[in-house]
């Protein structure tokens, strides 16, 4: 939906118009580029990079080889694809607040280079996106942006995110291949990167914990600044981008004083001579690209409009100038710095624009399209100072559009994961605005309000897409709904095995599996008209563009023999996962908590068992105060099932669990990656391995991404460590599941990411959770 008023007002009360001059201007002072490279969206070192592009005017871009589907989720339950597509969109919006360029290596939600999770080798990480697929996306992303300066996020050192070792590992391969006119893989134009800094400080914090120490500084960029304008430290400035990885919490208060400086290290240089600044052997003005008046006259006339601040006549007059005389001096600049005058001509039309007010606004009747699909395009139109205006609207191949209407028939489907985000350079279907200012006629692009989403012509939504059927029990059924059927008279069908039945329902159908059905994985398949269905999930959050994931219109089930209880569970999560609805498919008896229940004794002693949600002491509210009843609930005879939480997830070592228990950090030193790692059980006999299901080795295999992560460090002599693993080379853990009998009661401590595990369908995951909610005898 295009935006409301209010949400207009919103965002133009976020963007004044004298920062927006301001920020138009920055970029004329410098001709330098600077590219940060990182694995996931958050990686990019966002207070340097505000200070280098707002202070500086420095060029600045960020390569991220995945989408971070691997990642955790703060907001939500998306993960993996989903996920991706969400962080993908926050990656843009983060980008879009510091005017940075981002690329991706990643082009696909089942590209390769993907978040897999977390891993402790950059060897094993690029075996695993492809060595050869991911230096030749990062040389073709070198020879797009053409940068200056390369300066990685991470060191490759021990101790430090596999992902950010094997980016860090490839930047240097890169650079090499991206300026070796032998390297056929890519067919870009050669590009020589002049220089590559690694960061001179430490990874270490609550995930990694650098084995080494960082390099030695040869250059500091100073971070301790202010803006001008807007008042805001740099180091604010880079948070209040950062603070859109909502899904990661990022974003952190940085109090008056306590900024800091950005030391570097240079690691290679094609500079003779000495680096005392990022500038140094470099260009630092258009002048500098060639022999010509025009140039060093192009470069007075953006000196005198800086200088004109905030007079936005006098900005106007000497931007359109620039323009004219950069355009003069052109021919005569070496060709190596084409690229650079481009961009400059980009940064100048935007100025030339908001210094003459020249406002436009184009929306979509509907922004939600399909590929046979028109639109009614609404504009506003305000020529400011400009002295004549032209608009039009560029599309891609398959579209047709003038400034009233805009018809898709053809168009692809939107791409949820973009290769690229370039914040004045936005991608088709936009609007082209033309205006000439002082005899000058120059061109900007100018998004859609929303931008639209092109979707497929027959699609339906299967839910769930997801199911489990337990053999222990006599339930043999899974009801499907399928809904938002496009087009609404289509004939819908099941593809399915031949021996299960399905009956229609009002909004779907109930799936029946034969009573003797075997054990194992099955899928089934939407048909509309008797062709593949795809299905469109909506990723729509308000910090985000919204945007859709494409997918086959399917369902996959797991049929398990899981055990059975009698249990009365309760339920307390806080939308990060979806333990309840696994419990409920399994064929136990479970009630979600609120906040009311878990501060009534009357009300916890109804339950047998309860199961605490990932993250839930910090997000769901109520649940910290209630610790102290829900411990006293155990001790009279209540099982307490602990999924696994962060430190900082309001768990306190001493008052939240019923006995003391530390969770370790940082997380890399207190988890096992390996999905595969073997597993020891230490008490075979315990009841946890043996009611109501044997957990034999079986039970360990086809896990997913890893085994668990934030292990308990250390714990009371009443907890029990029960399973001993570790990482390839590493000592073993004993704190991924814990058990202590206090009082009548039970408390159970799970570090296996055992949600996730179901999420997957994996048969061990559903025994060890019926186990672990089965009351001890």
């Amino acid at each position: 939906m295009a935006l409301t008023a209010p949400e207009r007002i919103a965002q133009e009360f976020e963007r004044p118009h004298i920062v927006e001059l301001w920020r138009a201007l920055l970029p004329l002072r410098s001709v330098l580029s600077f590219m940060n490279t990182g694995a996931h969206p958050d990686d990019e070192t966002s207070e340097m990079l505000a200070v280098l592009g707002f202070r500086d005017g420095v060029d600045v871009s960020y390569a991220c080889s995945t989408r971070g589907e691997g990642g955790q989720n703060d907001i939500g339950r998306e993960a993996s694809q989903q996920l991706g597509v969400l962080r993908t969109a926050e990656m843009e919006r983060a980008a879009e607040r510091l005017g940075l360029r981002l690329y991706w290596l990643s082009e696909s939600p089942d590209d390769s280079i993907f978040d897999f999770g977390f891993s402790k080798s950059g060897e094993e990480t690029l075996a695993k996106w492809g060595r050869e697929r991911t230096l030749k996306r990062f040389v073709d992303i070198l020879r797009q942006e053409k940068p200056d300066i390369i300066c990685p996020t991470f060191l490759d050192i021990p101790g430090q995110h596999g992902h950010h070792r094997a980016m860090t590992a490839a930047a240097e391969e890169a650079i090499g291949l991206a300026a070796d006119p032998d390297y056929r893989e890519s067919t870009l134009p050669v590009w020589e990167v002049s220089k590559m800094y690694l960061p001179a400080w430490s990874g270490a914090g609550q995930a990694y914990d650098d084995d080494l120490p960082p390099p030695p500084a040869t250059l500091v960029i100073d971070g301790r600044a202010y803006d001008p304008v807007t008042g805001f430290s740099y180091a604010r400035l880079g948070e209040q981008s950062r603070v859109c990885h909502r899904t990661q919490a990022m974003g952190s208060w940085i109090p008056t004083g306590s900024e800091k400086d950005w030391p570097l290290h240079l690691k290679l240089s094609r500079i003779s001579q000495a680096d005392d600044t990022l500038n140094s052997g470099l260009p630092t003005c258009l002048a500098d690209f060639g022999t010509s008046a025009d140039l060093m006259k192009a470069d007075k006339e953006i000196a005198a409009a800086i200088a004109a601040f905030p007079d936005t006549s006098e900005i106007l007059k000497h931007a359109s100038h620039a323009l004219s005389a950069m355009r003069l001096g052109a021919e005569k600049a070496h060709p190596r710095y084409a690229h650079k005058i481009a961009r400059k001509e980009v940064q100048l039309a935007k100025l030339i624009r908001v210094a003459a007010r020249t406002e436009f606004r184009a929306r979509l009747e509907k922004d939600v399209l399909r590929t046979t699909d028109v639109s009614a395009v609404e504009t506003e139109i305000h020529s400011g100072a400009a002295e004549a205006l032209d608009v039009s609207v560029a599309v891609e191949n398959g579209w047709s559009a003038s400034v009233s209407e805009l018809r898709t028939e053809g168009a692809a489907f939107s791409n949820p994961y973009p290769d690229r985000f370039l914040p004045d350079e936005p991608e088709a279907p936009f609007a082209r605005l033309s205006l000439t200012t002082h005899g000058v006629k120059s061109e900007t692009a100018i998004p859609f309000e929303v931008p639209p989403q092109i979707l497929p012509e027959r699609s339906a939504v299967v839910a769930p897409m997801a199911a489990v059927v337990n053999r222990t029990t006599a339930e043999r059924s899974v009801v499907f709904n399928i809904s938002e059927i496009v087009p609404a008279e289509t004939r819908v069908e099941l593809d399915m095995p031949a021996d299960w039945s399905a009956q229609e329902t009002p909004t779907g159908y109930q799936v029946t599996l034969p009573l003797e059905v075997a054990e194992g994985l099955y899928k089934i398949r939407l048909l509309l008209n008797g062709e593949p269905a795809n299905t469109v999930i909506p990723v729509h959050y308000p910090h985000i563009v919204p945007r859709h994931l494409i997918q086959p219109a399917e369902a996959s089930v797991r049929v398990v023999d899981a055990g059975q209880s009698e249990a009365k569970i309760g339920y307390v999560g806080a939308g990060n996962d979806r333990v309840d609805y696994w419990l409920n498919s399994l064929g136990l008896n479970v009630t979600s908590l609120n906040t009311e229940a878990l501060a009534s004794d009357a009300a916890l002693s109804e339950f047998d068992t309860i199961v605490i949600g990932i993250f839930a002491v910090r997000f769901k509210p109520g649940l910290k105060e209630a610790m102290a009843g829900l411990r006293k609930w155990v001790a009279a005879g209540g099982t307490l099932v602990t999924l696994y939480h962060r430190p900082w997830d309001s768990w306190d070592p001493e008052k939240t669990p019923p006995a003391r228990l530390e969770i370790g950090q940082p997380s890399l030193r207190w988890r096992v990656t390996d999905e595969s790692a073997a597993v020891t059980v230490l008490s075979p006999d315990h009841g946890l391995f043996n009611r109501p299901n044997r957990i034999g080795e079986n039970d360990w295999s086809g896990w997913h991404k890893e085994r668990g992560l934030y292990f308990a460090k250390s714990w009371d002599n009443v907890y029990e460590p029960l399973l001993e693993m570790a990482d390839p080379g590493e000592a073993p853990h004993l704190g991924a599941l814990l058990s202590a009998d206090i009082g009548k009661g039970r408390h159970v401590h799970c570090a296996l990411i055992l949600h996730h595990q179901m999420e997957k369908l994996v048969p061990g995951a559903f025994r060890l959770m019926m186990n672990l909610v089965t009351p001890r005898p």
